[in-house]
């Protein structure tokens, strides 16, 4: 089965690149900013990442965004990232940062998204991996913050595809956001954002409404909706599902509980994703494993995953069609 995913093509849609960041390269960062650490090992590190909820996740990711500091960091981060997602199959990205985490400290956007997407090209070259960034605010921070954010990022356009929604679900609804959002439209970007993970399905349609999103990061308490359930499968509404951070950040006990296999069953486009993969256990190949292992999903199951995550992507229709046709022959072949 690890053979059979990882030679299927794949698009990874949910992924933050703060997230990517291993203990060993936190500590060089540490090393070549003189920044002093709580834990002085790989392996302290490593245990610090016992997590009873989203909050308690997001307290030791911001202080590890902390250590990303100049284009050369945000260069070497991305480029380890895009390097394990290509050894696992990935053939397409579409990752997300969060500009507010790095601005609020000093650092030029500029610097930011230079790194950033200096790796995606040089990636881009060497292996034709394809990508898409997408801009995200920050939830827990105001609206008019996100709004100066936006338009300090939009002379760098070129550079992003779409904006997104994440951090701190609870208590900041996407209505909170719909200037912004109606304001990146204007722009011409796209648009998806966090909603349903430890928000309620209301959320969910609200991103729908209110925010006009393309697809929804997240999603899995959309079940708490019937209606709701029945509108994402009638329009094909993509759902970036995150099955280790789910376990990780207690949004279901264990995996076998993971609803993501009665989502698929129902005709929802589910998609499988690695969110903030340092911290939450592995990376796309290993959210395929976990999960196909717990829900027992064949291998049309996780052939489908796969196909919805070209779907789901913001690839021309050109391209979604020759890796549709990649995956039908390695489902062929297995």
């Amino acid at each position: 089965m690890r053979d059979f995913i990882t030679r299927l093509p794949k698009a990874e849609l949910h992924l933050h690149i703060e997230g990517t960041l291993e203990p060993e390269m936190a500590l060089a960062l540490a090393a070549k900013h003189g920044v002093t650490l709580p834990h002085a090992s790989v392996e302290d590190m490593r245990q610090a990442y016992q997590f009873s909820n989203l909050q308690s996740f997001l307290d030791i990711y911001y202080a590890g965004a902390e250590l990303l500091r100049d284009e050369a960091d945000f260069y070497a981060l991305t480029a380890a990232y895009l390097r394990k997602a290509i050894a696992q199959g990935v053939v397409h990205v579409e990752i997300f940062f969060d500009p507010q985490t790095h601005t609020r400290r000093g650092v030029a956007l500029d610097s930011v998204i230079g790194g950033i997407r200096r790796a995606l090209l040089d990636a881009e070259r060497a292996s034709g991996l394809t990508h898409r960034l997408i801009l995200c605010f920050l939830r827990h921070l105001s609206a008019e913050e996100a709004m100066q954010t936006l338009e300090q990022a939009l002379p760098l356009r070129a550079a992003f595809s779409a904006v997104g929604l994440d951090s701190s679900e609870a208590g900041h609804p996407p209505a909170k956001f719909t200037a912004v959002f109606e304001r990146a439209r204007r722009a011409g970007l796209l648009a998806v954002a966090h909603a349903g993970e430890e928000g309620p399905a209301q959320y969910i349609h609200d991103a729908l409404e209110l925010l006009q999103v393309s697809r929804i990061d997240h999603g899995v308490r959309c079940e708490e909706d019937p209606a709701l359930v029945r509108r994402l499968a009638r329009e094909r509404t993509p759902l970036t599902v995150c099955p280790l951070s789910n376990i990780k950040l207690r949004v279901f006990d264990r995996m076998e509980a993971h609803n993501l296999k009665r989502l698929l069953d129902l005709g929802l486009c589910v998609t499988v994703n690695s969110d903030d993969p340092a911290y939450f256990g592995g990376y796309v190949l290993e959210n395929y494993l976990e999960v196909q292992r717990a829900l027992e999903l064949s291998r049309a199951d996780v052939a489908l995953l796969a196909r919805n995550s070209i779907e789901a992507s913001f690839l021309p229709p050109e391209q979604q069609r020759r890796w549709f046709d990649a995956i039908d022959q390695v489902l062929q072949t297995a």
